[in-house]
């Protein structure tokens, strides 16, 4: 049995799964709120699953880009579990679980997230041929800069800011943009690539596995590179 956990954004979300098949999953707006929530969450998680936490032989977990605090103790709770239940650990890029639903959508799909600094968190993926593809690496982008890189029809998906839906409007390539709800990250997808990653390369050495800031963090950098001599 294996357990996925993301907290990567304000919104956060567990799942039980088996083999990647889903038993149960919950996703909630946690906010900042990440580190008082998600054991509570995670108990809840598991009496809806009908399992006990000495069950679960693998920890998958989303690694952002996302917020600095809802990834340090994500990926801080995915290695305490993963320690104490002696269980693999795989960490998945929280822009690949949110374009990896719409895969069979047969066009670019491009995961893009708010990243402050009027710049964009954003990748690209394609299923081709049968195979899921990542074609470009998760990267801090201008709209403008995004949008002079991208084919003519693209599909958006993941959290996206209002305003660069707006700026949508004038580009001269055809975007389809599903629902809000669709675009809503599920844990769900985390379990199913987890497990479709674990397959493929098996686990990663928690000691070294990172969250993906793209930016450093403020309180890794100087006042002087934040705020200018």
């Amino acid at each position: 049995m294996e357990l996925a956990l993301d907290t990567s954004t304000d919104v956060s979300g567990l799942a039980l799964s088996r083999e990647g098949e889903v038993l149960a999953e919950m996703a909630w707006l946690a906010c900042q709120d990440h580190a008082r929530q998600l054991f509570p969450a995670l108990e809840a998680l598991m009496e809806r699953g009908g399992a006990g936490l000495e069950q679960v032989t693998t920890i998958f977990v989303a690694l952002g880009p996302g917020s600095f605090n809802g990834l340090r103790v994500g990926l801080a709770a995915a290695k305490g579990l993963a320690l104490a239940l002696e269980a693999p650990l795989v960490g998945v890029s929280t822009l690949e679980v949110e374009a990896f639903p719409f895969r069979s959508a047969g066009l670019p799909l491009c995961p893009v997230q708010g990243a402050g600094r009027e710049e964009l968190a954003v990748a690209l993926f394609r299923e081709g041929l049968g195979r899921w593809e990542r074609l470009w690496e998760d990267q801090l982008l201008s709209p403008q800069e995004l949008l002079s890189r991208l084919p003519e029809k693209v599909l958006f998906c993941g959290e996206i800011p209002s305003r660069f839906l707006v700026q949508l409007g004038a580009w001269k390539g055809e975007a389809v943009i599903p629902s809000p709800a669709a675009r809503r990250r599920r844990p769900a997808f985390l379990a199913e690539l987890g497990w479709q990653r674990l397959q493929e390369r098996g686990p990663d050495p928690p000691a070294s596995l990172q969250p993906i800031y793209l930016r450093h963090p403020p309180i890794t950098q100087r006042k002087e590179e934040l705020y200018g001599r």
